[in-house]
């Protein structure tokens, strides 16, 4: 099994129900498989006084993860037109894999929630972007052939799956938003499978 990483940051669900629809669209492949981690909330304790990963929660994301997927999806919420800090955080701990060149020539799919509809959605996947391509990953987005990515009256850009969540979190995945983030795993799968051969 071609196993892709969905590792993403959420507060208030709203990305981590898109990184389940991603992983249904990952699955729908043959022979691919999602492997679903978040990261912990960066502490407000200046020191030591709690674990970097909290004893209970989702599954947490470790660095053998990105080093045994053949893909990754990368979700966050918008915060200010960029990715949230536990993510940013998480991703800044990645210096020995960028060393070893763990992640050159692996596919990597952004995503991402808004509470407004030019909440920063578009900024926060570019800049979501810099980092994996500073590990050498190969970026993979939505073409414009997925129909939904020109009816959506809601999230969904060229440059990966989005949801505009609404100012109080209220506003459930819309169905274009459901079909673009399944249309992103399934698409970031099968460039895993193309690479892999």
């Amino acid at each position: 099994m071609t196993e892709i990483l969905v590792l993403y940051y959420s507060q208030g669900g709203a990305v981590r129900e898109m990184a389940q629809l991603i992983a249904r669209g990952v699955e729908s492949v043959n022979g691919a498989k999602a492997r679903i981690r978040t990261v912990p909330k960066v502490s407000a304790n200046c020191e030591a006084t709690e674990p970097d990963v909290p004893a209970s929660g989702a599954p947490y994301a470790e660095l053998q993860d990105l080093e045994e997927c053949a893909g990754l999806a990368l979700g966050s919420p918008t915060r200010f037109g960029n990715m949230a800090a536990p993510m940013k955080y998480f991703l800044d701990g990645t210096s020995g894999l960028w060393l070893k060149g763990t992640l050159i020539g692996k596919p990597a799919a952004v995503f991402t929630s808004s509470g407004s509809m030019h909440g920063g959605n578009e900024t926060t996947l570019l800049t979501m972007m810099l980092p994996l391509m500073h590990h050498g990953m190969l970026m993979v987005g939505l073409p414009y052939s997925e129909p939904a990515l020109s009816a959506t009256q809601s999230g969904g850009t060229p440059y990966g799956a989005s949801h505009i969540s609404g100012v109080m979190n209220d506003r459930p995945i819309s169905e274009d938003e459901r079909k673009l983030c399944i249309a992103l795993g399934k698409r970031l799968a099968e460039t895993a499978l193309k690479l892999s051969r």
